[in-house]
Order: structure tokens, then C-alpha cells, then sequence
């Protein structure tokens, strides 16, 4: 059973919440995103983004947290994608603080987001991930049972470096 409790973001986690952000993107991505754009990464920048997205509800956020501590977020909604229909939703972000890798928390997220999705009357539901990125592959494709989609390969700008995102889809039930 999991020790973390998932609940709906409130204005007060938005700092953790970027915080998070932040250490998340500096260690799962230090070896795939160069360096010099991580950096440009701030706490404060993210902070900005949060607080404004907690404020609109867009994505829904919650997030995990151990002892009243929060430890990861995931943001969901309908999907961003164009010509998507409304039944169809999407995983924005779901991060967890590294100390927390491979404890449940991000399991206990995509629970919380999936529940979040089936009240919208989504059926379906998408992520878009580096497609180099295996820790959040192997999340996705093996803890939460998503599925490639081969044919959804886009190319993203990491300031002067361009990755290839792929989209997982799998059913909310």
C-alpha cells in the first residue's frame, strides 16, 4: 500500500511544486537536454507558470505528498493535440521528486489523474515522453500501461538541440 496521499493542488504547493519541476528536469534529463538549457531552468521562472495554472485549473494539477510533504505533481486535462476528441485526454506533466523514484508516488499520480480524467468523461487518454528518456518509458509503458503510438514521432527544440517526442495512449477505465 502506498505511503503518499494524492489530493488537488492548492496556491500554497505551487513553490514545491516548482521546486520539483526544476530537480526533476536536472536529473532525469541532464544526459538527454544539453546542459545550458537546463540552467536556464529557475524555480522562480516555474513558480510563475504553477501558480498561474493552480489559479485556472488549466491543467488540473495534484499533487503527492508524504507526511504533509509534497513529493511530485501531475497536471491533466482534454488533450492539446489537434482534431482530438473531447474524449480524449492527456497527462501534461507528472514529475516526482528524485529521492522518491520508484516508490509508488508517480504510480499513486497517475491514479489520481486517471480518476480526475474518467469524471471529465474521457476514454482515452495520451502522454507525450522523450523518446529517449527510458526511466519515463518504462513508467508509462510498464506501471501505467500505456502503449506507443509508432506513427506520433514529433521533433522538439531544445534550444539548439531537436529530440523526438513519442505519444503512449491507453484507455482511462
Amino acid at each position: 500500500m502506498s505511503s503518499y496521499l494524492v489530493r488537488p493542488a492548492t496556491a500554497r504547493d505551487a513553490k514545491a511544486i516548482a521546486e520539483i519541476h526544476v530537480a526533476t528536469w536536472q536529473a532525469a534529463y541532464k544526459d538527454l537536454i544539453p546542459a545550458d538549457y537546463i540552467s536556464k531552468m529557475s524555480v522562480e521562472k516555474r513558480l510563475a507558470y504553477w501558480r498561474e495554472a493552480i489559479e485556472f485549473g488549466e491543467p488540473q494539477l495534484l499533487v503527492a505528498t508524504e507526511d504533509d510533504k509534497v513529493v511530485g505533481f501531475a497536471g491533466y486535462d482534454r488533450s492539446r493535440d489537434a482534431n482530438t476528441r473531447a474524449t480524449v485526454g492527456e497527462i501534461w506533466a507528472i514529475y516526482v521528486s528524485p529521492e522518491h523514484w520508484g516508490q509508488g508516488a508517480g504510480l499513486a499520480l497517475w491514479d489520481g489523474a486517471r480518476d480526475g480524467l474518467k469524471e471529465e468523461g474521457c476514454t482515452q487518454v495520451t502522454i507525450w515522453v522523450l523518446l529517449n528518456n527510458e526511466r519515463a518509458l518504462q513508467f508509462c509503458e510498464h506501471a501505467a500501461g500505456f502503449k506507443r503510438e509508432m506513427p506520433s514521432l514529433k521533433t522538439v527544440a531544445f534550444g539548439d538541440t531537436k529530440l523526438e517526442e513519442i505519444r503512449l495512449k491507453r484507455t482511462v477505465a
